[in-house]
């Protein structure tokens, strides 16, 4: 396998996760997003410390039990969505007499292991079902695409994707549609592109912003990313760090606002505010702004191009109520066939 196959499996900015977490010996850490395991050696291998990871993605949990094998004792792997969280790692922490963590990480959205494999459906350049979910319940891409009407279909495309052309890509997928159930990658990317026509001085393929739109609503991606961080307000304890590592504009602004609203800048910053208070921070802020790769990093990994790195550090107050509203979700179709 050549170094451009392999660069999308490095963790990205790794170095600067594991300054910001500064494990310590006896800590317990937790890796929302398991994926390679990356992050979790990185830690393990940083202190002797234990590490709770989470994935959503079965193959993942069976990839990982190396690493469990490898790290005797000091590695628990869960199967499960981030957003529970705090569901999925109370009972751990009872058994051990903890009452908290000292630090979560969270690496948000599709991993390079799951575009890579064509049947997964992640991607818009290899052939496959068109199925995008990470974890192997509830609707698949095929399932909206195919299922969910026109002004449907370019909401989501337009909320999640940001395209501009939403409402034209959303009539021809249901022009498309009409003559032959839209079940593969390509064909759906075929259909986009008869829309959207790629010029030369396009950087990205005319299907990018339409698959982005599809894997984040089959699987959530901003209420699962809102509920992980309202999570790691709960679990970590006072002095604890949080790492939160985005990849595009609608996760970063969500954690962006979570961090501001958390922070207590929001309140100062904005005069329209009501005063509130009891609304104690729960967090500091480590760095006022978010970190990105050095060149040096993106030479070796073109992934880490786009990565953002938000950190902070847990106070001794109590968590917030989740305002999702204040995070800035914008009503789509449900998966249920509500708004969300």
């Amino acid at each position: 396998m050549t170094q451009s196959h392999q660069a999308p499996h490095i963790p990205v900015m790794l170095d600067e996760v594991l300054e910001a977490l500064q494990p310590v010996d006896g800590g317990l850490y937790v890796d929302g997003t398991f994926g390679a395991g990356g992050y979790t050696r990185g830690i393990l291998a940083a202190a002797d410390c234990t590490v709770i990871a989470i994935d959503r993605d079965p193959t993942a949990i069976a990839r990982g039990q190396a690493l469990v094998t490898e790290f005797a004792g000091r590695l628990t792997l869960v199967e499960g969505c981030f957003g529970d969280m705090l569901k999925l790692v109370s009972d751990l922490l009872a058994d051990r007499g903890r009452a908290g963590v000292d630090g979560v990480v969270f690496d948000v959205g599709v991993s390079s292991m799951q575009i890579d494999e064509a049947e997964r459906g992640f991607s818009f350049q290899k052939d496959g079902p068109l199925d995008m979910r990470m974890g192997a319940e509830g609707l698949s891409a095929a399932d909206v695409v195919n299922d969910f009407d026109e002004q449907d279909l370019a909401r989501i495309i337009a909320v999640y994707g940001e395209e501009k052309r939403a409402r034209a890509v959303a009539k021809a997928i249901v022009a498309a549609r009409g003559e032959a159930r839209i079940e593969r990658t390509l064909a759906l990317a075929g259909v986009v592109e008869s829309v959207i026509h790629r010029r030369p001085q396009d950087k990205i393929h005319p299907a990018t912003r339409t698959f982005q739109a599809l894997r984040i609503f089959v699987n959530d991606e901003l209420g699962e990313l809102a509920r992980g961080l309202s999570a790691a307000e709960h679990l970590i304890v006072e002095g604890g760090r949080l790492a939160v590592v985005t990849f595009h504009s609608l996760e970063d602004r969500v954690v962006k606002r979570f961090l501001t609203a958390r922070t207590g800048r929001g309140a100062r910053a904005n005069r329209y505010m009501p005063e509130r208070d009891e609304a104690v921070p729960s967090f500091f802020e480590i760095a006022h702004k978010a970190r990105r790769a050095g060149d040096s990093e993106v030479d070796i990994n073109p992934r880490s191009r786009s990565a953002k790195l938000r950190l902070a550090a847990r106070t001794a107050a109590g968590a917030l109520p989740l305002d999702l509203k204040g995070l800035g979700m914008r009503p789509v179709p449900s998966l249920d066939g509500g708004i969300a």
